[in-house]
């Protein structure tokens, strides 16, 4: 037998960062508390895919089988979950208290800098409380609004009351709705993909409809 036979394997890419699937499947419940950390409190994370995460952990909840993954326990999920969003958006709020504007005019990122005008807008049409919820349902939006706040100096009472209700109702209602699915279809994850889709594309209605009244309101005026 020559030493071929016994040569190790070549190395793999283990883990996708943009799949939700190999992300569950390579690190489990821990990943979730990580990922969402990073999107939530760190520029740098916001490719990260938090609502297609945060469905497909409750799929596995429920079944276990997605993407080949371990059946994933609810109550940890849910803990872990909400534990990574709350605690990344405070970091990001107090990395732009600290930064100041300079953090946001250093990166040359076009989405990011794109989600910053987007969060400034919903911060002024809005306010504070109810921007700071909707943002957790925007992708990028809901990473650059965290920091952005800091530099804006939103008070930290206000901001950390209502980063934390936004934060419970983003992750708790998301794992929710998937395992609701997994429970109640059988081999459901075979659809995994469109699912997702649609559970983004829904997430966003009640931002849209809160556009559609705020414009209507600006023309009554």
């Amino acid at each position: 037998m020559t030493l071929a036979h016994h040569a190790a394997p070549p190395l793999q890419l283990a883990v996708n960062v943009l799949d939700a699937q190999s992300l569950l499947a390579t690190f489990g419940t821990l990943g979730i508390a990580v990922v969402l950390f990073a999107e939530t409190g760190l520029l740098i994370g916001f490719f990260l895919p938090g609502d297609s995460l945060l469905f497909t952990a409750g799929l596995l909840c429920a079944s276990g089988s997605a993407g080949g993954a371990a059946h994933l326990s609810l109550g940890w999920v849910l803990v872990a979950a909400a534990a990574g969003a709350i605690a990344g958006a405070q970091a990001g709020y107090l990395l732009g208290r600290r930064a100041g504007p300079a953090l946001l005019k250093r990166t040359k990122s076009r989405k990011i800098n794109e989600g910053a005008d987007r969060a400034a807008d919903i911060l002024e049409r809005y306010g504070h409380a109810k921007a700071i919820v909707l943002a957790r349902f925007l992708p990028v939006v809901r990473t650059v609004l965290n920091p952005l706040a800091g530099v804006l100096a939103v008070p930290a009472r206000t901001f950390t009351l209502w980063q934390v209700v936004g934060g419970l109702v983003w992750t708790v209602g998301l794992v929710l709705a998937g395992y609701g699915l997994g429970a109640s279809v059988p081999n459901v994850d075979r659809y995994l993909l469109p699912i997702i889709a649609v559970i983004v594309i829904v997430s966003l209605i009640p931002v849209g409809l809160e556009l559609l009244r705020s414009r209507g309101a600006n023309r009554g005026a």
